[in-house]
């Protein structure tokens, strides 16, 4: 981070804390550039770089790697995954001093092959926080006015005054919650960039880096470029296929471009969605396939190469698009609460876009619009069918149901129970 950049809090911070009370050591993974280092390095006391160029560290780290784990503790190592060794040596030395908060791990990938380098899991050992791109809360563009662990609470009333227009909003999308892209001196062209660069990073070396295997770069754009106008469905494989087809001069297989995103998992670029699986009153088929998600909104539209002015021109993709920025904070928030999100969809075509259930059981739905009364009134009708179909005898009644929107003067509570909230006033 440069110097004239501010430190904006995480929630991951919290859970980093939390997690270092209660285990020996932390893994903190998820995509490059999303800002793991920095929140280590708020707890750490000591740090070792992996990948510093020039270093020998990892060289160290294969002959010796107990000499990387010396250092004032929590000891902080960036982008361990180079030297898969460091596994089973933090493991080992947890098991040994008997002491919690000893080590922080932070990596944008899966290791390529720790068949052989690592041999214990980290069971009992090992806490993992899977970070994302910042949230709107977290970089300050959501007011926060409305929690969702308040909706929890089923209040009788909300109160939010959304301030994004929805230029402002097709703006965020595109930007992402890169860190470095909300620098307060950074121009909006210099802010839309750096989704640019991520991926040029990703198809140029994360894509082959991440296993040794050698990936075409082209055809890793085609590959993302299809994922995009699919995410938010759970399309098979097979019509990604077709659609690199029309592109590719070679025969590929679905084993091929199962690779590819395998890779693309990896390296924590796309994040798909598991399937809710309530109980029902009826023998209705739900469907268990995971719905496809990138991790940032952002990676969609420099996929697809298109920027703000083309999704207010295109609003059915912006719409899409702007599930997956929603997504990305849902899955901040509810993280922190100790829940998950997940999609619903069964046999009969009824679906939700998300479903908040946290540990305890409780659980929330919530559907995605743009705006604009229409939308807002199918989406309700939606949330209540589904409620209606739930064995509330086993399950319980959801706790709240929400309509989540990218414009809208105000968040309320509709005379019918269900929250409309625009995502410029959600938080955690």
């Amino acid at each position: 981070m440069t110097d004239n950049t501010i430190y904006h809090p995480r929630i991951a911070d919290t859970l980093l804390k939390d997690k270092l009370e209660a285990k020996g050591a932390v893994l903190i993974r998820g995509p490059k550039w999303c800002g793991k280092t920095t929140t280590a390095e708020q707890c750490a006391k000591s740090t070792i770089y992996m990948g510093t160029t020039g270093s020998n560290n990892i060289e160290l780290a294969k002959i010796n790697p107990g000499i990387i784990l010396k250092g004032e503790n929590p000891r902080l190592i960036d982008e361990w995954q180079l030297a898969p060794e460091l596994w089973d040596a933090v493991r080992y030395e947890v098991d040994h001093r008997h002491k919690r908060g000893q080590f922080i791990l932070t990596g944008s990938a899966v290791p390529p092959d720790k068949k052989d380098k690592v041999h214990h899991t980290g069971t009992g050992r090992f806490a993992i926080i899977d970070m994302l791109p910042m949230s709107l809360y977290e970089s300050g563009e959501s007011t926060g006015e409305v929690s969702l662990a308040h909706l929890f609470t089923n209040p009788e009333e909300i109160y939010g005054n959304n301030r994004h227009t929805l230029e402002k909003i097709a703006f965020l999308t595109c930007r992402g919650g890169w860190p470095f892209a909300i620098a307060e001196d950074m121009s909006p062209k210099a802010a839309l960039s750096q989704a640019e660069d991520y991926l040029d990073v990703v198809v140029e070396e994360d894509i082959s880096r991440v296993d040794g295997t050698i990936r075409n770069e082209e055809r890793a754009r085609v590959i993302l470029r299809s994922y995009a106008r699919y995410q938010g469905t759970q399309t098979p494989i097979s019509k990604i296929r077709q659609d690199v087809a029309v592109n590719d001069n070679d025969t590929i297989s679905v084993d091929t471009i199962a690779t590819y995103l395998n890779a693309l998992r990896q390296i924590f670029v796309i994040k798909d969605m598991e399937a809710w699986n309530p109980n029902l009153q009826s023998k209705t088929t739900i469907r268990t396939t995971p719905t496809r998600y990138f991790t940032d909104p952002s990676i969609a539209t420099a996929s697809l190469r298109i920027g703000p002015e083309d999704l207010i021109n295109a609003l059915p993709t912006f719409g899409l698009i702007f599930e997956t920025l929603c997504v990305r904070d849902l899955r901040v928030y509810a993280k922190s609460l100790d829940g998950d999100v997940y999609h619903y969809r069964d046999s009969n075509g009824l679906e939700c876009d998300t479903v908040i259930h946290l540990k305890n059981g409780k659980y929330g739905l919530a559907e995605i619009k743009l705006g604009g009364e229409k939308l807002i009134e199918e989406g309700c009708a939606n949330l209540k069918k589904l409620s209606s179909i739930i064995d509330t005898s086993k399950m319980g009644q959801p706790s709240f149901k929400m309509i989540i929107t990218a414009v809208g003067d105000y968040a309320y509570r509709r005379p019918d129970g269900i929250f409309i909230v625009p995502i410029g006033c959600l938080k955690n």
